[in-house]
């Protein structure tokens, strides 16, 4: 049995080495001089690094140009959806706001007020230190946000004077893009006429908003809401179409005076319609001739010949008279239960309505009206 195994596990055998006998494979120990003269050059280096790193940061990032104070003056500048540190601050920095890109990008690298920054449209000031700037961002009172409100039964040259007097849009152009009604993306049942389909709602309009952007935000927020209410679905149920539905709804905003009257007008009309009764609706004729300031019409109007004359024609017009909001539209789609047949407001300030199966009931009632506007204040009567 050979030894050699046993030596490479166990070690040496015993006894005295030779001047020809190796140790194990350990290499020899470098002088301590050599030792220490690179461990010089190792903190050497590394003390450069840090000098050379430090200036490099100051550079770039520290020592980056910035302003200070709150700034003066104002400006106001658009952040876009997405936008990054870096993009922020080429912004600012562009509009004059901070004094250079760098610091307010590396004060947002470091700084968790800047994870609340919003898109939007911000009034700032001028030359404003990166710490101002960026906690005006994230102060929601400089948010600057046009705002036009569009009321319940608005027309379209309502819609047109209203939104031209609270913006930079002008009439002429939300009249060139309601010429041309295809680019609206109105629904099928439309037709091509925005009349009814520009939802009554407030809208923000921020600087750089064209008159084609709020229209079609404005037709958008229809379709979103008809799909809301379920309109089409409801209204086959009631034995008429969407586009009917938001017809009487028009009506309603002119005819009815009360939220709780909705229904029971709504009511009043299927009961017409149902007995192939002429609606003999004064808002309809109104919406042809232009009247305003009233709530009387005319022999002549009456007798105009239009397919929105109720009093000519009978059934429904041919589409709505104005923008419905949501409470009469779900009045048209819930009727009041009833048999009325005729209803009259006999009380122009309070809007208090009277209700009538027949025409000698609601001749009464006209009675009352007439005599309500003897004595009426100034102009409620017309």
């Amino acid at each position: 049995m050979t030894d050699s195994g046993l030596d490479l596990v166990m070690g040496e055998p015993e006894g005295p080495r030779g001047p020809g006998r190796r140790r194990a494979d350990t290499p020899p120990r470098k002088p301590w001089g050599r030792r220490i003269v690179a461990l010089v050059v190792v903190v050497v280096l590394v003390a450069a690094v840090v000098v050379v790193g430090g200036k490099v940061k100051d550079r770039f990032f520290s020592s980056a140009e910035d302003y200070t104070g709150q700034g003066s003056g104002s400006v106001t500048v658009q952040i876009p959806e997405g936008a990054g540190g870096q993009q922020i601050a080429n912004i600012l920095k562009k509009a004059g706001v901070v004094k250079s890109a760098e610091a307010f990008y590396q004060l947002s690298l470091n700084d968790n007020r800047f994870a609340a920054v919003q898109a939007g449209n911000f009034a700032l000031r001028k030359e404003m230190s990166s710490d101002a700037a960026l906690g005006a961002l994230v102060d929601k009172g400089n948010r600057v946000e046009g705002k036009v409100t569009i009321p319940e039964g608005a027309r379209l040259d309502q819609v047109v004077d209203i939104i031209a007097a609270n913006t930079k849009i002008t009439k002429a152009d939300l009249q060139a893009v309601l010429d041309d009604p295809g680019k609206l993306d109105l629904p099928a049942v439309a037709k091509g006429n925005p009349e009814g389909y520009l939802f009554p709602a407030t809208y923000d309009v921020p600087p750089g908003t064209t008159a084609l952007d709020l229209l079609r935000q404005m037709a958008a927020k229809t379709v979103a809401v008809a799909s809301d209410l379920d309109i089409s679905t409801r209204a086959k149920a009631l034995g008429y179409t969407g586009e009917q539905i938001l017809t009487v709804a028009s009506i309603l905003e002119y005819e009815a005076n009360n939220d709780e009257d909705y229904a029971k007008v709504a009511r009043v009309l299927y009961n017409r319609l149902d007995r192939g009764m002429p609606l003999q609706l004064d808002s309809t004729v109104s919406y042809v001739s232009g009247r305003k300031g009233d709530v009387f019409t005319t022999p002549e109007e009456r007798d105009a010949e239009s397919a929105y004359n109720t009093y000519q024609n009978q059934g429904l017009p041919p589409g709505p008279i104005g923008s419905p909001g949501e409470k009469t539209i779900e009045a048209a789609l819930n009727p009041a239960d009833g048999t009325w047949l005729y209803f009259v407001a006999v009380n122009l300030e309070t809007g208090k309505t009277v209700f009538s199966d027949t025409l000698a009931e609601h001749n009464r009632a006209v009675a009352q009206l007439r005599e309500y506007c003897k004595t009426a204040p100034e102009g409620v009567c017309g």
